[in-house]
């Protein structure tokens, strides 16, 4: 069965990683849909989170990496998928998840799956990565190694 697991992937974090492996376990095929967030300003351009996705899982049997524009629910018939993964960490990830979900159906007949983030993984996001890296904190632990070399290189150059 295939699924799709969207988001943006600014970065694409470990815990990411985690929710997209698991629901490949699962579900046997996974397309990780990387979109754009009109609210949000990004670090890495569109194409380079595609790109850092499809290396991050390039081994991983079962998964492939595509944009998406427009509707998720589009973007699932357009990949033959009936399901929405999506990690969750905290109760507010839930609400605003839900409210999603509930509106996917309703405009696409597209379930969603929530999937708990694992311990390790749960108190991280993506935008907490790019303030502390932002300062030249160290975030490797929670990044894919050429993830982590990416970012340090775009703060670097950000700094000056």
């Amino acid at each position: 069965m295939r699924v799709v697991c969207p988001g943006s992937f600014d970065p694409i974090t470990l815990g990411h990683v985690d929710v997209i492996q698991r629901a490949a376990e699962i579900f046997g095929e996974v397309v990780v849909a990387v979109g754009v967030n009109t609210t949000k300003q990004y670090v890495f351009s569109e194409d380079e989170r595609i790109a850092l996705a499809r290396r991050t899982f390039a081994d991983l049997p079962g998964v492939i990496v595509a944009p998406i524009e427009g509707l998720l629910v589009d973007f699932c018939r357009e990949h033959g998928a009936e399901i929405v993964v999506k990690g969750l960490r905290f109760s507010s990830d839930f609400e605003f998840e839900l409210q999603q979900a509930h509106m996917n159906n309703h405009v696409g007949d597209v379930e969603t799956v929530f999937l708990p983030a694992s311990r390790e993984f749960g108190t991280i996001s993506s935008t907490l990565i790019r303030n502390i890296a932002a300062y030249g904190g160290d975030v490797s632990a929670f990044l894919p190694p050429e993830v982590n070399e990416a970012l340090m290189r775009r703060m670097a150059e950000r700094r000056g």
